[in-house]
């Protein structure tokens, strides 16, 4: 990876953060990681809680992203972002593993329904999009209240949608 590339220096904290701690380090396992992220063992009460609070109170859209779904980040870091990561630069290989993420979502839509559309593909990248840029302009959220973070990040997360309806497949 060429540090002098144009996308090198982009979210590349996020991108770092999780492929290196997502699972990949040998001694970390789907357990430790989700605990790690949510202060609760996998499955235990107040899981989906943690996430929730956590998430929608980041104080950056990366940041969000880093407790939402822990489970789904675990995989993503240590199957599509670290070998990614490997031959093309890091901010790149986050937005791909997003665009990756929302085509499964839409394969299985597709199975359902026994027809093609891409609907989570643009939306997921999008939001990959959307957290490269975020980190380039240093969006800080953390000096708002956590409702107000939350309403922001829902939204981002909704605004996107509605741009990726609209340009849907």
């Amino acid at each position: 990876m060429q540090k002098g590339h144009v996308l090198y220096p982009l979210a590349t904290s996020f991108a770092q953060d999780i492929s290196d701690i997502a699972c990949t380090h040998k001694k970390m396992k789907l357990a430790d990681y989700v605990k790690r992220r949510n202060g609760v063992p996998l499955g235990a009460s107040g899981s989906l809680r943690n996430m929730m609070i956590r998430s929608l109170g980041a104080g950056n859209f990366s940041t969000f992203w880093k407790y939402w779904n822990s489970i789904w980040g675990c995989c993503l870091g240590k199957f599509i972002i670290k070998p990614l990561k490997k031959i093309i630069p890091a901010s790149l290989s986050l937005i791909l593993t997003f665009a990756f993420c929302g085509f499964l979502y839409d394969v299985v839509i597709m199975i359902v329904r026994e027809g093609f559309t891409l609907i989570f593909t643009p939306w997921f990248l999008i939001m990959g999009l959307w957290v490269v840029v975020s980190e380039l302009i240093v969006m800080d959220y953390s000096k708002y209240s956590w409702i107000n973070r939350a309403f922001i990040f829902m939204v981002i997360n909704g605004s996107s949608l509605v741009l990726a309806y609209k340009i849907r497949v």
